[in-house]
């Protein structure tokens, strides 16, 4: 399995990257979004990766995070998505954008993603609603990909780093204590997605008053 590639960003075309290592170019296929932040070419650059194995072909996609990257996986679980889709995904909502329409079940979100209909849209939602705390729960507490050493020469332009994202574990807390209350995790993950959504620097004492405020029996 290979899980990350770091290299020299050699071309770009529409949908995929080459990326020499140590003169070896490995065909690597991303979103728009991922190819939008890639650096130029013949810089460096590094992805984390997810092997496609099929019987006639072998395909890597590659993304910045493994945030992203548990996310891809996870779309391409659900019946009527493959790898194109799961990037045409990605691609439209972003990492972050996922979580949230998951977690709050907004399949017209997801139907936004070119080649996603709204039955599929739909399907994503109720397959993945349960499984979007423990990928939330990853959020903002992954090194970026382009925070390790790149293998290249030593005339190679050195990696750009992308700005370290502060840590916010009060989503995570928040989940965790729902959980201890004995609320499902479909439900605590769209009442804290919905309550960080108010209040994005809210701390976990706070959150966990928005979110059971907002699971309260209602009337």
């Amino acid at each position: 399995m290979i899980g990350k590639i770091a290299g020299r960003l050699e071309y770009r075309s529409a949908d995929h990257v080459l990326i020499d290592v140590r003169g070896v170019g490995y065909i690597v296929y991303v979103s728009d979004r991922v190819m939008a932040s890639l650096p130029r070419n013949g810089e460096a650059v590094a992805l984390y990766t997810d092997l496609l194995v099929r019987e006639d072909n072998l395909q890597l996609f590659g993304f910045t995070t493994l945030v992203e990257k548990e996310w891809h996986r996870l779309l391409m679980s659900v019946q009527g998505i493959g790898a194109k889709a799961s990037l045409s995904i990605l691609g439209t909502l972003g990492e972050d954008g996922v979580s949230r329409a998951i977690a709050l079940g907004d399949w017209n979100a997801v139907a936004k993603a070119k080649g996603v209909g709204p039955k599929t849209a739909q399907k994503v939602i109720l397959d993945l609603k349960d499984k979007a705390p423990g990928v939330m729960a990853m959020g903002g507490t992954v090194a970026e990909a382009y925070g390790d050493e790149v293998i290249e020469p030593a005339q190679a332009a050195p990696v750009k780093r992308a700005p370290a994202k502060k840590a916010n574990p009060a989503q995570a807390e928040t989940l965790s204590a729902l959980a201890n209350l004995g609320y499902g995790p479909g439900d605590a993950a769209s009442a804290v997605a919905e309550a960080a959504g108010a209040d994005p620097d809210a701390d976990t004492s706070a959150l966990i008053r928005a979110t059971l405020k907002l699971l309260a029996p209602k009337g």
